[in-house]
């Protein structure tokens, strides 16, 4: 018989000193959760300001990669040259740095429980900026449907619990693109994880997917085994513009990265999948 998904419920919570029984409960349900609120809006441009002085440093000395994992290139609407993807910020930045040791991320490894979480500083891409702009030079729009787990396997490991938490930087309606989700997926089958859409290459709608009104300041949690996409922006230029920060909670062995470490296998289909 088909296991189907649990009818979602759309609710918003604010992180308190602990989370509550409702926010694991929910959690586990669904597989994602949102706080609104998680930082202001200055503390919102603080980062933007910090994210833009790490960009123009990379762009000036021509950097292409950090600690081997890609950049993402394309244009700003003004047809500028920009970075779309960036990698390891928190390591360019004592301010972004200093964010992520806010002792609430650790209140967010209980939702990986009975597993023992940790924020991935050094680990994997490490504080992930990503860069939305949907215009014709614009190398990075949309993401197609996937899961965080197949990365496990490409590195040659069994899949590990793991979160995705984004820090939403601007307004971010679902009428505009954005985040989508198909709840109740992370408790899918090991097949269905893998092969139950074409990672990152299927970016057709699914009846089952919902959307979030993001807020600049709000923050979003995921299972790394949940089925989500980025939905392209119907709008073009600035109107367009979504900017998200990104850091993986994982569990497993630590595996720190460094300017000498080589490129993972998988970003060698970066390019088949990149719109």
């Amino acid at each position: 018989m088909k296991k189907s998904s649990p009818k979602f419920e759309y609710k918003t919570f604010t992180l308190g000193s602990e989370i509550t029984q409702e926010q694991k409960d929910y959690f586990t349900k669904f597989g994602v959760i949102q706080f609104k609120g998680f930082i202001t809006d200055e503390t919102a441009e603080l980062f933007i300001q910090e994210l833009a002085q790490i960009e123009k440093k990379w762009l000036d000395d021509k950097v292409e990669k950090i600690n081997g994992i890609p950049l993402k290139f394309g244009k700003d609407p003004q047809g500028n040259d920009m970075i779309q993807r960036m990698c390891f910020t928190n390591k360019y930045s004592p301010v972004l740095g200093e964010f992520l040791k806010d002792p609430r991320f650790q209140l967010l490894t209980e939702f990986l429980a009975p597993y023992e979480g940790r924020l991935s500083e050094d680990e994997k891409d490490g504080l992930v900026f990503n860069h939305y702009v949907n215009q014709p030079n614009s190398k990075f729009t949309q993401m197609g449907w996937h899961t965080d787990s197949p990365r496990d396997l490409f590195l040659g490991q069994k899949i590990l619990p793991m979160l995705n938490v984004g820090i939403h930087l601007d307004n971010c309606p679902s009428a505009n693109g954005g985040l989508r989700v198909i709840p109740g997926t992370q408790n899918q089958s090991v097949l269905k994880l893998l092969f139950g859409k074409k990672q990152f290459i299927d970016h057709r709608p699914d009846p089952r997917e919902v959307a979030f009104e993001i807020e600049r300041g709000d923050l979003t949690i995921h299972d790394g085994r949940l089925w989500h996409r980025v939905e392209v922006s119907p709008n073009y230029g600035e109107k367009s513009r979504r900017r998200v920060m990104y850091v993986p909670i994982i569990t497993g062995k630590f595996k720190p990265k460094s300017e000498n470490s080589k490129t993972p296998f998988y970003h060698r289909f970066a390019k088949v999948v990149q719109k």
